[in-house]
């Protein structure tokens, strides 16, 4: 499951960050999104969705959310 699919307003947990492109993984880092962290999705919007990361908000395209397996 990814962040395309997950309901608004539950927390989940990090599994994994399926993306093969290493800059994408360092940029997921950087914003506190890796495996074991939990992460909110807050609301889904064409092309993407916006959710919470400790404490901090962020807009997800598409392809970023898909990338991050929860």
């Amino acid at each position: 499951m990814n962040l395309i699919d997950a309901r608004v307003g539950e927390e989940y947990i990090v599994k994994d960050i399926e993306a093969q492109d290493e800059e994408l993984r360092s940029f997921l880092f950087s914003l506190g999104c890796y495996s074991g962290e939990p992460i909110t999705v807050i609301s889904h919007i064409r092309g993407g969705c916006v959710v919470s990361i400790k404490d901090a908000r962020y807009n997800m395209d598409t392809d970023l959310a898909e990338a991050i397996s929860i």
